[in-house]
């Protein structure tokens, strides 16, 4: 039986230490091609995540929020893909998003845009977007695009 073109999941975070490990563990599953799309409002963890997944991908720092320069490029350390870092808050339409033109950077990059809902997904076809709530105990909804992102989900937030 074919699996469905996209995976969900929800996990739920009760630390900052758990944000860390969760971002640790996706960044190391990460390859060149992958573009997540982080949503969720000021102060969910969407650069400190950006930064535990810098650290699973073994790019250099120090990883900041990109809000005035609106995009980072953090070589790799480890031979592995580049990571662009892009903030769409400042952006006022898919178009200028595509004025960055992150689109040559993409297949040998993982591009991660923060506050990207309605705009990044114009990027790939396949994507991992995850949507940050709550303040103290933060829940986050997984939705993998592609078919890729079902293995991933199985390994760094297993169904259970």
């Amino acid at each position: 039986m074919a699996r469905p073109a996209s995976a969900r999941r929800k996990v739920r975070w009760a630390s900052l230490d758990d944000t860390e490990d969760f971002g640790r563990r996706l960044g190391a599953l990460l390859r060149g091609g992958d573009v997540l799309v982080l949503t969720g409002d000021l102060g969910a963890g969407k650069t400190t995540l950006t930064q535990a997944i810098a650290e699973g991908l073994g790019v250099r720092g120090p990883i900041t929020s990109p809000t005035f320069v609106i995009a980072r490029v953090h070589p790799s350390l480890v031979g592995g893909p580049e990571l662009v870092h892009v903030d769409a808050y400042r952006l006022g339409s898919a178009l200028e998003l595509d004025d960055l033109d992150l689109d040559a950077d993409l297949d040998a990059s993982v591009t991660v845009v923060e506050w990207g809902a309605g705009l990044a997904e114009q990027l790939s076809d396949a994507r991992l977007e995850l949507t940050i709530t709550g303040d103290d105990e933060r829940t986050v909804e997984l939705t993998g695009v592609g078919s890729r992102w079902h293995a991933v989900l199985d390994e760094v937030a297993p169904a259970s």
